[in-house]
């Protein structure tokens, strides 16, 4: 993915966003929004919630399928966008954009959008070791100054500051449900529920306790996994790595880029 000079993700292919756009309107469609961070313990948990809960599917069912099939990327060159538009509809399809650079009749109300915000500090190390496990990216440096790079917003996908807050101003939207991925490990009933409602999906208590525990098998699948490096789906995760001059001045930076905004996350259960 390329950015602009101020890091808004650009569309694939040189594509401006209203060419993206008019490409792939069409049939009702949900919109999962994590926040940019590819591959992450937290897209992954909500992209194979939210296709469980919506589907109905079994969590071994999930585990054998390319699920990224299922949820192609709007942006990416291959295989979204041929693949989207052969999904049948209610589709669900995958981004990291921006709101503003999302599909026009999103912003009108006609599609929805599923949006999961996970703590800044956790956010980081994870996105770290992601970087760090992946020969294509390359990154060696200390993560010291990968934690400058994202307080300075250095990195790319563009700022989590900037990315968050704006589609924070439209949590209150009908066609948005805002999430937070502590809340997911702290009250995964809950979080089930909303789900269910906001997708229009009916389930009696029987069926809302039997996704419950599915989606809790998801759920410890993924912070699991062995392709994954230890914990790195556990809240609190940034303790282990974080000195307490690197905390002081992340602290400093948060107040700054988000003082005028009243999100709050929970830094450790």
């Amino acid at each position: 993915m390329h950015h602009l000079a101020y890091q808004a993700p650009l569309a694939p292919c040189g594509l401006s966003p209203p060419c993206l756009t008019a490409r792939v309107q069409g049939q009702p469609r949900c919109f999962l929004s994590p926040r940019p961070r590819p591959l992450s313990p937290g897209t992954s948990l909500l992209q194979e919630v939210v296709y469980l809960v919506s589907q109905g599917a079994d969590p071994d069912e999930i585990g054998l399928m390319n699920i990224d099939e299922q949820l192609p990327v709007l942006e990416y060159p291959q295989p979204g966008l041929d693949i989207i538009k052969e999904l049948t509809s209610p589709r669900l399809i995958k981004s990291h954009l921006p709101y503003r650079f999302l599909p026009s009749d999103l912003h009108n109300g006609d599609s929805k959008v599923i949006y999961m915000a996970r703590n800044p500090k956790d956010l980081v190390v994870s996105y770290y070791q992601f970087h760090r496990s992946l020969r294509t990216m390359s990154y060696r440096g200390t993560f010291q100054e990968f934690c400058r790079r994202f307080m300075n917003d250095k990195l790319g996908y563009g700022s989590w500051f900037e990315h968050v807050q704006e589609f924070w101003e439209h949590r209150m939207d009908a066609n948005v449900l805002f999430l937070k991925y502590e809340d997911m490990h702290r009250d995964l009933v809950t979080m089930v529920e909303q789900l269910a409602r906001f997708l229009g999906v009916s389930c009696d208590k029987a069926q809302l306790e039997s996704l419950v525990e599915h989606c809790h098998q998801l759920v410890d699948q993924c912070c699991n996994a062995e392709a994954l490096p230890v914990g790195r789906g556990r809240v609190g995760l940034w303790k282990d790595i974080f000195t307490v001059s690197m905390n002081e001045k992340f602290d400093l930076v948060y107040k700054q880029k988000m003082g005028k905004c009243d999100l709050t996350f929970d830094f450790y259960l």
